[in-house]
């Protein structure tokens, strides 16, 4: 890994130790919040790196732009993403967030650089 993709990681990281219990945001509205625009895939890759960092790295908060639970094959199971959120008090259907606007967080709004 690079310096700069190293970094980039990290800012990834840092955004996400930053979403509450049970909200959830999307890949694509970190790029945006760190101003890399259409780079959500490069966030999920830092969200597949994620495991194993200290401290911790809530990745089961990040999911797609629709809430769908794309990063489930990342954990230990593909059950260990659903059930981190639903012990959270998010409400899961065949891999989507029920109300997902109702727990969408947006760094952009929520957070200011």
């Amino acid at each position: 890994m690079s310096k700069d993709q190293s970094s980039f990681f990290n800012d990834v990281y840092d955004v996400v130790r930053l979403i509450p219990e049970g909200r959830v945001t999307s890949y694509g509205a970190i790029a945006k919040y760190l101003s890399i625009g259409r780079a959500a895939r490069m966030v999920g890759w830092a969200m597949n790196a994620a495991h194993g960092q200290d401290p911790p790295v809530p990745a089961q908060r990040v999911v797609n732009r629709n809430g769908l639970l794309t990063g489930k094959h990342h954990f230990e199971s593909p059950y260990t993403m659903q059930e981190l959120l639903e012990s959270e008090g998010i409400k899961i259907e065949n891999d989507q967030i029920i109300n997902f606007k109702n727990h969408f967080w947006d760094p952009n709004t929520e957070l200011t650089l």
